[in-house]
C-alpha cells in the first residue's frame, strides 16, 4: 500500500524557522561556497532552485524524514523569507522540478561539504573524548535499505537469502566516529557485496598520531591492521579467539608481546608487525576477550585500562541508531530512486547528524554536564519547539 507523507502545519511557528536556522547554522554558507568551487559548480546564474538552496534542502530531507518532498521545500523557502535571507530562490516546485534540481546538485558536492565540515569536535579539555594523549575514535560498518528500483539493485546489489530474493537493495556503509561526541567524522560507502575491511582502508587517511582507533574483531585481520599502523595512530583491535599469537615476552601488567603475521608468512616468520596482546574475561561470563594494540609499553597504557577502554567501541552503535531510527523513520528506506541521489541523500543524513551533535556538544560545554546524559532525539524535539534565537548561514 502506498504511503502518504505527512504535511507540516500551514501556519508555521516562529520557532520552526529559528530551529531550522540553528540546525543549518553549523554548515556555514562559506563552507558551502568553497565546496561548490572545489567541485566546479560555482553559481553563474540562479535558477528557481539554486544549488545553494538544494544543498540545504538535502540536509532538511533527513530532519523531516516523515514529511513530503514539497513540504520540506516549502518549510525551507518560507523560513528563508521569514529570516530575510538574500539567497535567491523561487516558487515551490513539484516532485519533478525537485528531482531535476537534485540531479544538477549531484552527490560529489555533498561529499566534499561533509569532508570539509565534519571534523572531530572535542577539544583537549573535554576529557570524556580522550584517553591520556589520544583522541578516541571507533570504526564499524552497517547497511541501509534502499527503494526497490532497478537502478539501485543493479548498482548496490541485493543481499543473499536462503530462498527467493530479498525485497530491497542495500548499501554498505563504514564510518569513523569520535567516541566522546558521537560525531561522524569520516565515511565511505559502496555496493552491498563490498566488505567492511575493504571500505575501512579508505578511511585510514583520516587517522593521525593524535588518535586511538578502536575496532571490533571483524577488523582484526593483518592487512587492515598493518595498513592502519602506517597512519601512526594508536590502535586497539579485538581479535578472534582462534588466531594464534605466541608469547615472546611477558609484561608486568599481564599482557605479552607477540608478532602479527599475514597468512602463510606466519610459518616463515617474516614481514610481521610487533603487537601487544591482552586477554581477559568479564566477571560472571565465560567468553574470553583478546585485544591487540601497537602501544607496546605498559606504562603508557596499562592492560586493565585498555580492556575497559575497548568497550567504548559500542558507542558507535548509538551513532548508527541515531541515523537509522531517529533521523530516518525506523523500518523505512532512504527516499532516493537512483544511485547518485541515494549517495547525495546519505551525505545529507551525515551533515544533519553532525549538526545536531555539534549543538549537543556546545550544550555540554556550557552546562558542564556528562554528554551521555543528553538525549539525541530529545535534543531534536527541544530544538523544534523552544529555540528563541539563531543565525542562518547565508548572510
Amino acid at each position: 500500500m502506498a504511503r502518504t507523507k505527512s504535511c507540516l502545519s500551514a501556519n508555521f511557528r516562529e520557532s520552526d524557522f529559528l530551529t531550522l536556522a540553528s540546525l543549518l547554522g553549523v554548515v556555514s554558507f562559506d563552507a558551502l561556497t568553497n565546496a561548490l568551487q572545489k567541485c566546479g559548480l560555482a553559481t553563474k546564474r540562479y535558477r528557481k532552485l539554486p544549488l545553494e538552496l538544494m544543498a540545504y534542502y538535502v540536509i532538511c530531507l533527513s530532519l523531516y524524514s516523515s514529511v513530503s518532498l514539497q513540504e520540506v521545500l516549502r518549510c525551507l523557502l518560507e523560513g528563508m523569507q521569514w529570516l530575510k535571507l538574500k539567497l535567491p530562490c523561487g516558487a515551490i516546485e513539484g516532485r519533478g522540478g525537485i528531482s531535476r534540481a537534485r540531479k544538477r546538485l549531484g552527490s560529489k558536492l555533498m561529499e566534499v561539504l561533509f569532508q570539509d565540515v565534519c571534523r572531530p569536535l572535542a577539544s583537549p579539555e573535554s576529557r570524556f573524548a580522550f584517553y591520556k594523549k589520544w583522541r578516541l575514535m571507533a570504526i564499524d560498518g552497517t547497511t541501509f535499505a534502499l527503494p526497490d528500483e532497478k537502478a539501485n539493485s543493479d548498482y548496490f546489489g541485493l543481499p543473499p537469502c536462503s530462498r527467493g530474493t530479498t525485497a530491497f537493495p542495500q548499501l554498505r556503509l563504514t564510518v569513523m566516529i569520535e567516541v566522546g561526541t558521537y560525531a561522524i567524522t569520516a565515511a565511505t560507502h559502496g555496493p552491498f557485496r563490498e566488505g567492511e575491511n575493504t571500505q575501512a582502508k579508505r578511511l585510514i587517511p583520516h587517522l593521525d598520531s593524535s588518535m586511538l582507533l578502536i575496532a571490533d574483531r571483524g577488523f582484526g585481520c593483518y592487512p587492515f591492521f598493518a595498513e592502519a599502523m602506517t597512519s601512526e595512530a594508536a590502535l586497539l583491535f579485538r581479535i578472534r579467539n582462534n588466531m594464534k599469537f605466541e608469547c615472546e615476552k611477558m609484561l608486568s601488567d599481564g599482557s605479552f608481546l607477540s608478532t602479527f603475521y599475514s597468512g602463510l608468512e606466519h610459518r616463515k616468520k617474516i614481514n610481521g608487525s610487533q603487537v601487544r596482546v591482552i586477554e581477559y574475561t568479564l566477571k560472571g561470563a565465560k567468553e574470553k576477550y583478546r585485544l591487540i594494540t601497537n602501544i607496546l609499553v605498559p606504562e603508557e597504557a596499562p592492560a586493565i585500562e585498555l580492556a575497559q577502554l575497548y568497550h567504548e567501541r559500542w558507542e558507535i552503535e548509538i551513532g548508527y541508531d541515531e541515523l537509522k531510527n531517529h533521523l530516518k523513520l525506523p523500518g523505512t528506506n532512504l527516499r532516493s530512486k537512483t544511485p547518485e541521489l541515494v549517495i547525495q541523500e546519505l551525505y545529507g543524513f551525515f551533515l544533519a547528524h553532525y549538526t545536531v551533535r555539534t549543538l549537543m556538544y556546545k550544550a555540554v560545554l556550557k552546562k558542564h554536564i556528562d554528554p551521555d546524559s543528553l538525549s539525541f532525539i530529545g535534543t531534536v524535539r527541544i530544538l523544534r519547539r523552544k529555540i528563541t534565537s539563531a543565525r542562518f548561514p547565508p548572510q
